[in-house]
């Protein structure tokens, strides 16, 4: 507890890599949540052990296979009620995974705790630039109140300069349907 300020936490975890499980670093984090205002996100100090996995490769094959796609790109459901995302759309929902990790953290409290649980929608918009935009309807679970919350993000994303939520909202319960 810091007086009149919020509550920190001293973390040691292990992150696994999520495309090669072999491959883990451990990581320290400190985490402070302000006291009273929920619209402020916690602070994060991080430092990670090690690196993860280069994924150059992938998002070049990713990117290049998404700008020559004669339309854009849109999908649903994603993975499917089963649990399946199929392997074409694997890149689009490891996207939205870190884009929703940004929601998450801009909108937590001590007394939250979210999860992405389906791309609801994903609609690719069309760019000038280099850049690829996505926007997503998702569903994030809320663990504790078991609550599912529509989501909207705008998800920027270029290769060398990785992943930008432009814009995010609530939405509200019937706009997952």
């Amino acid at each position: 507890d810091i007086d009149d300020i919020g509550h920190k936490y001293h973390l040691e975890l292990v992150l696994e890599d999520v495309l090669d499980k072999d491959s883990t670093v451990n990581c320290t984090a400190e985490v402070l949540y302000h006291l009273g205002n929920k619209n402020i996100a916690p602070d994060v100090q991080f430092t990670i052990e090690g690196e993860l996995k280069n994924t150059d490769e992938a998002d070049n094959v990713f990117y290049n296979q998404i700008k020559s796609l004669e339309k854009e790109l849109v999908a649903e459901n994603i993975p499917d009620s089963h649990g399946n995302v199929s392997p074409e759309m694997e890149p689009i929902h490891l996207l939205a995974w870190v884009a929703s990790g940004y929601v998450i953290w801009q909108n937590s409290t001590e007394n939250t705790k979210f999860q992405l649980a389906q791309i609801k929608h994903v609609k690719q918009v069309k760019r000038s630039d280099e850049y690829l935009e996505f926007d997503y309807m998702i569903l994030l679970h809320e663990m504790v109140s078991q609550e599912i919350i529509p989501w909207q993000m705008t998800v920027l994303w270029h290769p060398q300069h990785g992943v930008q939520v432009t814009q995010d909202s609530r939405q509200p319960k019937h706009a997952s349907e």
